[in-house]
């Protein structure tokens, strides 16, 4: 099956064009009061399913999606000036659920500092994080963590809000110390080290 990547074009007037992928690899369709429906009117989601799963995405109030072909159309739906911020927003949300559902998306921590380490049991990761106690961090549903050779951390899932969330709890375990830079980091963060203390001569 040949993946493409979903690309948004944008159009003249209110209409915005999703590239939902070939081979069926995604679907939209409307949702209202629980039907699929094709029409525009008053949609309150979309749902969008591939090969790594299923996500539905609530629409801003005023913003509508119509399935054409492999493509989702996006539309607002009262002329109201106001609504433009809504489109754009609705835009980049069902098109990082289409980028969700066929390529997932990923975050990469790394453990810094001597005996620092994690280890997947589980559902759950213990961290050894220089506490006088492990830390146990519960994996939630619909993530993937990895870890390779203790120390890095790949955390994958097919909602970026999620991914992201996941990743920053996990950092938030143990946040890099400004002087010696141990601690849990993104993988290429950029720290800004701050000099040590000196005694007073």
């Amino acid at each position: 099956m040949v993946q493409s990547e979903p690309s948004i074009s944008r159009r003249s007037g209110a209409a915005d064009s999703i590239s939902c992928g070939t081979n069926e690899e995604a679907r939209g369709r409307f949702l209202r009061e629980g039907r699929a429906s094709n029409t525009i009117a008053h949609p309150g989601a979309v749902e969008i399913q591939g090969p790594k799963g299923k996500l539905r995405q609530p629409l801003p109030t005023g913003i509508g999606f119509q399935v054409d072909g492999d493509h989702l159309q996006a539309r607002t739906l009262q002329d109201d000036p106001q609504l433009g911020k809504f489109h754009g927003l609705a835009r980049s949300l069902v098109a990082n659920a289409v980028r969700g559902v066929t390529e997932g998306f990923k975050k990469e921590l790394d453990i810094v500092g001597v005996g620092y380490r994690a280890e997947l049991k589980g559902k759950q990761v213990h961290f050894a994080l220089g506490y006088s106690h492990p830390v146990v961090f519960d994996v939630p549903t619909g993530i993937d963590i990895a870890i390779d050779k203790q120390t890095h951390i790949t955390v994958t899932g097919i909602d970026r809000q999620q991914v992201g969330q996941v990743a920053a709890n996990i950092r938030r375990l143990r946040k890099p110390d400004p002087y010696k830079q141990k601690g849990v980091r993104y993988t290429g963060e950029v720290l800004k080290k701050k000099a040590g203390k000196t005694g007073a001569k």
